[in-house]
């Protein structure tokens, strides 16, 4: 079957995350996000992509900062809540209905009873006609135990990330299984050492 090239992300699950900013008034405010990926597996960075007319972009654009929250699928019933426009002096935690966390690198609040949080600061944006790609250094990682095997890896099964699949009609929520395989990204290279093994000691 063929699909029109738009409906690519239904046939790839992408992690539900929520972005929280505060604007340049003290104003807080919360979006849910797809669009995000890390960028290459050494370096702290990650990438946002936004529509231009978002107060999330706004937020970013004055203060320099933002949270990018990982959740679980508890909390799916706060997607299209955060999702719906609001203006921009609504207070999107009270709308909500979610309770913040305090950050500790930014001035923006995470979100609590999530899994992970992101401190990070925008270093750089890319500008195109209808969209904007937001490239932000993680300041500080924070996970909460509970989620962690022995190993310091994600259990995704305590973690039960959020994640969503667009059809034609509407978002389709799902979450991760694990397949109990495991392969040391030491076996990509040809002497089965891992250059990077040194960055993951600290």
């Amino acid at each position: 079957m063929l699909l029109s090239p738009f409906m690519r992300e239904g046939m790839m699950p992408l992690p539900v995350a929520f972005i929280s900013t505060m604007s340049r008034d003290g104003v807080r405010n919360i979006a849910p996000w797809s669009c995000v990926m890390p960028v290459l597996r050494h370096l702290d960075l990650i990438v946002i992509a936004s529509a231009k007319k978002r107060d999330t972009l706004r937020n970013i654009r004055e203060t320099g900062e933002f949270v990018l929250t990982l959740a679980g699928t508890d909390l799916k019933d706060k997607v299209i809540p955060t999702a719906r426009f609001s203006p921009p002096e609504v207070d999107e935690f009270t709308e909500a209905g979610l309770d913040e966390k305090p950050s500790v690198s930014v001035k923006a609040p995470g979100i609590a009873g999530c899994y992970a949080w992101m401190e990070c600061r925008r270093v750089r944006e890319y500008e195109e006609e209808r969209f904007a790609l937001v490239l932000g250094q993680v300041l500080r990682l924070e996970v909460d135990d509970r989620v962690l095997k022995d190993d310091g890896s994600l259990d995704v099964e305590r973690a039960r990330p959020l994640m969503i699949m667009g059809g034609r009609k509407g978002m389709h929520f799902c979450t991760l299984k694990d397949l109990d395989a495991y392969e040391p990204f030491g076996a990509m290279f040809p002497d089965g050492k891992d250059p990077l093994e040194r960055l993951y000691q600290r």
